[in-house]
């Protein structure tokens, strides 16, 4: 008898069905039918390992069954591999793939085609011919919009984009007030990107010209995001192709200022550089004719194009955190790529690594990729390995939407879905909007030394504007005369507003999130100087000392956990000696009780590299995370702490677009060690040194860099502090490189107590936490501010030479003249590297008036360190330096040899061998 017999009485939908769940999720099957899907798919193959034809499961269920496994297959082939034959190449053919679609690769044919098919019921069109379920096919996955998204593990996620796709076939059905604004935008990108190619040839604007259905696309999901889901506010990050056209039709820009950017006006204000045109950012609200309203953010950048995605990021976090209490459904993060950006620059993985982290995450992104095909001169297939460009979406399992850039309607209809998907998830989604670029990388450049056959295709190619008024004409949606006097009307405008900007005399850029930062204004060099109380009173330094000492009621620690806990205690209430790790933790405590937020992040900072920090304590049974400083029932503030990835380049990217939006938030990134923020050396060159004064941004992050030379050899030595150093200018951040923990505790708290913020490099020490010399009195905290500049305590009269130095190499030095119980040698401390503090210098300089010698000392080899910025700066005396001699390396690898070299210098600070 025929086991299988069961399946001629059954219902061919509904073993349909369950094979349509097999194929997507098998352990999600009854047992049963899994062992037999299984079997019918391994039997369905015909041959057995030998290569014998077998007589398997396939050949005993009845041949229309089997049909509607085939069918299954067939539509499981298309939702899995569609998207590799779609219509989405406007202006190339596009690789062939193996293998296709074709009926007999799912053992079908055309004489199936007549059939009718319960497996169409899962496309949502009831039992049809196997040609119209091709037809449905071709629409949904082969069309104008191709799809991947089967990868996802997520059941529910996979029947979410299924359900969605078969509305209209993944075919948008807009009503004609939707088409005429759809059209508008599109003929306000086109008319706004001719204008500026007829009245300003050959400047860089870095066209949208073959991708400017970019425009309506994000003004839909602008509007959509604040009608459908109440989104108050939209943080968008992009780099330079598109920008202008983005700035002036969907962040309003005033045009007649961007034309006279493009007249080359100076800028009114003399205090900043500025920037070119279109690495500026706005701040905009937007209110819709329905009484909501949208406040949108387009970051300023630089032309490191995928560095702004990490900005835009920690931005919005901080508007989770601050403005929408932990709600990521009230704001809206998109980022717009290029094609070969998103692919070569490993920012963008990184930056898709932090997406579901908790420490980072924003309740997910829309990506937008403006895929022109080629970079400046590199055709994709030179510029990536992966099919798309987008592949990087596979990490974190996002879905993609490839669109074709000329059909205005996919292309909305596209982010409609990922709006739709990103709100429903709360995850990444990705649109690789597959457009061309009409003229070179930047206007002035010619396209066909490199490109010929390409450009010759995209010289002859309509662009978008009229691709759609052709077919609302043919289709009878509008009329010609409607849609001449759009583009009359946009165009009029455009002149009006070109004449007008012959009438201003400079230029203006106008301050991103000026509204963040109505309390704070831009200051000086003197400012900077000037002194600020940051002392705390004893009474609540040694409550929180009592809170950060204690176990919690309810909670068991582990031993050595407690003994950290205790010794906190007795440094402050015994010995009165603080330690590195306590003072640190005073700093943040206190401010937390006068209602600062303090964010921290970085490679292992809740321990802390060193062991020194222990700010998160984890219950040895419930493994809950607990901070001693959030029970503080003193505290109006709250400290966010995250281990971060293993990243430098997105995780400071992310913290320093935190800071810039939450400037009454003490936000800190820590390096592993120092020299492993080179991996970041774009967001200190292009953001923290520059931002003021490029784009009039404040930003107050702290960074701090392990460093110091205890023989660990060259990564694990020099935080390279030359390279910060030269990056300084007349007022733009703060150095510094404290030896006591009471000077770093109001270096902390004097970067909240100012009325303006700069950035902070912090060198920090290693050995130093735990030296019995590098320990402060309570009473340092209670009393006192910031300084400079510390002087020795030795008898001025009796001072031949003096000697500059910092950090750890102090105690270096301390050490060895005690040893040698020299009194002629005074060790000035410079805690603060930038800006010097000349008039302190100079006091201490004027006390030992019997000095012959004046010495920069360092541990650092002569061509790092901070001496060639001393020798540029230090100008007050005479000054000679004592270092390690020029080397390519900051430090060797034998901690012996390191030693040798190291009391060489302290053997010349003292001339013990003279």
């Amino acid at each position: 008898m025929d086991k299988y017999s069961f399946l001629n009485a059954a219902h061919t939908s509904y073993f349909s069905e369950l094979y349509e769940q097999y194929l997507h999720n098998p352990d999600s099957v009854e047992p049963s039918w899994r062992a037999f899907f299984q079997g019918y798919d391994f039997g369905s193959e015909n041959y057995d390992l030998d290569g014998e034809m077998i007589e398997g499961v396939s050949t005993q269920v009845p041949e229309y069954v089997q049909k509607e496994f085939q069918v299954l297959r067939l539509i499981d082939g298309y939702r899995t591999r569609g998207h590799l034959f779609t219509r989405t190449n406007p202006v190339r053919s596009r690789r062939t793939y193996e293998p296709t679609l074709d009926l007999e690769n799912f053992k079908l044919s055309d004489g199936d085609l007549d059939t009718v098919f319960k497996a169409g019921e899962v496309l949502g069109i009831g039992a049809q011919p196997l040609r119209e379920i091709l037809v449905h096919l071709n629409r949904i996955y082969c069309s104008s919009i191709g799809v991947e998204y089967m990868y996802i593990r997520n059941p529910e996620v996979i029947q979410w984009w299924q359900d969605k796709l078969n509305v209209n076939d993944n075919h948008p059905n807009y009503s004609e007030g939707a088409k005429k604004y759809i059209l508008s935008k599109l003929n306000q990108a086109v008319a706004f990107e001719n204008f500026l190619q007829t009245k300003y040839v050959g400047q860089k604007r870095f066209s949208l010209e073959g991708g400017e259905t970019l425009i309506p696309a994000i003004s839909v999901a602008l509007f959509n995001a604040s009608d459908l889901y109440d989104v108050k506010e939209c943080v968008l990050g992009m780099a330079h192709r598109g920008r202008l056209n983005t700035l002036v039709n969907i962040f309003r820009k005033p045009i007649k200022e961007l034309f006279s950017e493009f007249d080359g006006k100076d800028f009114e204000d003399e205090d900043i550089d500025g920037d070119v045109k279109y690495h500026l950012g706005l701040t905009l609200e937007k209110t819709y004719q329905n009484g909501k309203s949208i406040r949108m953010n387009l970051v300023p950048n630089p032309s490191h194009l995928e560095t702004v995605a990490s900005v835009a990021e920690g931005i919005t976090r901080a508007k989770i955190d601050n403005d929408y209490e932990g709600d990521d459904s009230k704001i809206l993060p998109i980022i717009v790529h290029g094609d070969a950006a998103i692919a070569g620059q490993g920012i963008a993985y990184e930056v898709a690594q932090m997406s579901q982290l908790k420490g980072y995450k924003t309740g997910g992104s829309i990506h937008i990729v403006v895929n022109n095909q080629i970079g400046f001169t590199t055709n994709y297939l030179d510029a990536r390995s992966s099919t798309y460009c987008t592949d990087v979406a596979k990490v974190t399992l996002s879905p993609v939407l490839h669109v074709n850039a000329d059909d205005a309607e996919a292309v909305v209809h596209a982010v409609e879905m990922a709006l739709d998907y990103r709100m429903r998830f709360k995850r990444d989604v990705y649109i690789d909007l597959l457009g061309y670029r009409k003229y070179g990388h930047n206007e002035g450049d010619e396209p066909r030394f490199t490109q010929p056959k390409l450009y010759k295709e995209i010289a002859k190619h309509p662009n978008p504007f009229k691709i759609y008024t052709d077919k609302l004409i043919s289709e009878k949606t509008l009329e010609k005369a409607y849609i001449d006097g759009l583009v009359d009307e946009f165009k009029d405008f455009l002149e009006r507003e070109y004449t007008k900007s012959k009438e201003e005399e400079s230029s203006k850029v106008r301050e991103f999130m000026e509204e963040r930062w109505t309390n704070f204004s831009r200051k000086g060099l003197e400012e900077m100087l000037q002194p600020v109380d940051t002392s705390y009173p004893k009474d609540k330094l040694e409550n929180i000392v009592k809170v950060v000492s204690t176990v919690p009621e309810g909670v068991k620690f582990l031993r050595k956990a407690e003994k950290i806990l205790h010794g906190r205690a007795e440094m402050v209430f015994e010995s009165n000696s603080l330690d590195w790790g306590i003072a640190e933790t005073l700093a943040y405590g206190s401010l937390l009780e006068e209602g600062y937020n303090v964010r921290m992040s970085g490679q292992d900072v809740e321990r802390g590299t060193f062991s020194h920090r222990h700010a998160i304590l984890r219950d040895e049974i419930s493994e809950e995370r607990i901070n001693l400083l959030n029970i503080n029932p003193e505290s109006k503030g709250e400290m966010f702490i995250y281990n971060s990835l293993l990243s430098e380049y997105a995780v400071l990217g992310f913290d320093y677009g935190y800071a810039m939006a939450n400037p009454n938030t003490l936000t800190l990134w820590e390096a592993q060690f120092g020299d492993f923020s080179n991996g970041a050396q774009i967001i200190f060159d292009q953001y923290l040194s520059a931002a003021e004064d490029k784009w009039k941004s404040q930003n107050g992050i702290v960074v701090l860099l392990p460093h110091g030379y205890e023989g660990q050899g060259s990564e694990h030595s020099s935080a390279r502090i030359e390279r910060y150093l030269q990056l300084c200018g007349d007022d733009n951040m703060t150095v510094a490189d404290c030896t006591t923990p009471a000077n770093m505790f109001h270096l902390i708290r004097r970067q909240m107590k100012r009325d303006f913020r700069k950035p902070l490099i912090v060198f920090t020490p290693k050995s130093l936490l735990r030296n019995p010399k590098a320990v402060s009195p309570l009473e340092d905290l209670v009393n006192g501010q910031f300084n400079e500049v510390i002087d020795d305590t030795l008898d001025s009269k009796n001072i031949k030479r003096l000697v500059f130095c910092k950090g750890k190499f102090y105690y270096d030095l301390l050490t060895e003249r005690e040893k040698l119980d020299r009194d002629d040698v005074a060790l000035i401390r410079i805690e603060q590297l930038f800006p010097l503090h000349f008039d302190k210098i100079q006091k201490v300089i004027d006390k030992y008036s019997n000095a012959k010698e004046y010495i920069w000392a360092q541990e650092e080899p002569k061509n790092m360190g901070a001496w060639s910025f001393m020798a540029q700066r230090m100008n007050l005396v005479k000054l000679d330096v004592i270092s390690r001699p020029y080397s390519s390396v900051p430090a060797p690898g034998s901690s012996t040899r390191d030693k040798r070299r190291q009391q060489r210098v302290i053997d010349a600070v003292f001339e013990v061998n003279k």
